[in-house]
Formats: C-alpha cells, sequence, structure tokens
C-alpha cells in the first residue's frame, strides 16, 4: 500500500467518525472486508466464522473510526489488529466451552461390586466403632469438623475453648484413630 492510499484510506476514516459518511464506509467496507476474511481464512477459521469475525470489525470501523489515529499506523494494520485480537478472543471462549467426553473426572462412578460394597460396610463400621471409643471431648471435636462442616474457630466458638486445644484435641483424636484402626487391620 502506497502513502497516498494509506491518505486516502486514513481520510475516508475520518469521513466515516465525523460525518458517519455511509460512501467512505462503503469503499473501505469493499477494499477490506475481503482482504480480512482472506487473511482470516489462512488463519485457519472456518468460513462462516471469519465472516462473523470481518463483520465485527467493520462494525467497529463505523462505530470506533475517531479511536483511528493515522500517525500511529495505517488503517489496514488497525484493522488486522483488531481482526487478530478479536479471533484470539474467539479462540479462547471456544476452547473454554470444549470439554473433553473422556476425562475421567466427566465419566460416571464405576459400579460398586458385592465385594466391594460388603468390605466399604466393614470399614465404616469399624471406623464408627473406634470413634465410639474416643473421649466424648475428642468425639464431638471429629463430628463438628468432619460431619458438621465446622472450622476449628467455628468450633472453638462453639465451645468456648481456645483455638489451640480444639486443635489439640482433633489431632490426638486422629492418633487415637490411627491407632485403633491400625491394629484391627492386623
Amino acid at each position: 500500500m502506497d502513502a497516498d492510499e494509506r491518505q486516502r484510506f486514513a481520510a475516508l476514516a475520518r469521513a466515516v467518525a465525523d460525518n458517519r459518511d455511509q460512501q467512505a464506509f462503503a469503499v473501505l467496507f469493499d477494499y477490506f472486508a475481503p482482504r480480512l476474511k482472506s487473511w482470516l481464512l489462512r488463519q485457519k477459521m472456518a468460513g462462516g466464522e471469519a465472516e462473523e469475525l470481518v463483520q465485527e470489525v467493520m462494525i467497529v470501523l463505523w462505530h470506533k473510526a475517531g479511536l483511528y489515529d493515522p500517525a500511529r499506523s495505517s488503517l489496514s494494520t488497525w484493522l488486522f489488529r483488531i481482526a487478530r485480537n478479536r479471533r484470539i478472543d474467539l479462540q479462547r471462549r471456544s476452547r473454554a466451552r470444549v470439554l473433553d467426553e473422556k476425562d475421567p473426572v466427566l465419566q460416571p462412578p464405576a459400579e460398586l461390586g458385592a465385594d466391594e460394597i460388603v468390605a466399604n460396610d466393614d470399614r465404616d463400621a469399624h471406623v464408627r466403632a473406634a470413634v465410639n471409643r474416643l473421649p466424648d471431648d475428642q468425639r464431638e471435636m471429629l463430628r463438628a469438623a468432619f460431619f458438621l462442616g465446622q472450622s476449628h474457630s467455628e468450633i472453638a466458638e462453639a465451645t468456648g475453648l481456645p483455638l489451640g486445644t480444639v486443635k489439640s484435641r482433633i489431632r490426638l483424636a486422629f492418633g487415637k484413630l490411627k491407632k485403633v484402626l491400625e491394629a484391627e487391620s492386623v
């Protein structure tokens, strides 16, 4: 693009910005829209997406032509930069929406067999029995923390105990549970 053409496009953009000149916009649209679409297609965009993005870029030209500064870049550079940024935004949005259907996190859990159900029930019974053997104060701390979902601070506030005492009792309860469960599994 030579200097005369750059000046001509800058003047047309100014006419769009200042007067909403439809003829100036039509000249710019006819010149840049096919070039933008061709470039987007070379960037591996689908035809329909490329056309939509070109429309968005040209709408930006119509509404924000006053932001174009011919001292900083050519109109061509300005429009292609807008197209590039919009293309990148579109790719980021589409990547965020794509789910891998084979992702293990999205798969339903495997059904448990009868032997696993019995083993889980036995393990749960052992844990309940071990928890019931704990001193009342430690058992209540565990119940509040793990079954009621209270934080250590909330337990301290509810019981009137210092936070350190609550943490110590929970830690002691875990230690006792661990010993009891390890002894039973041998």
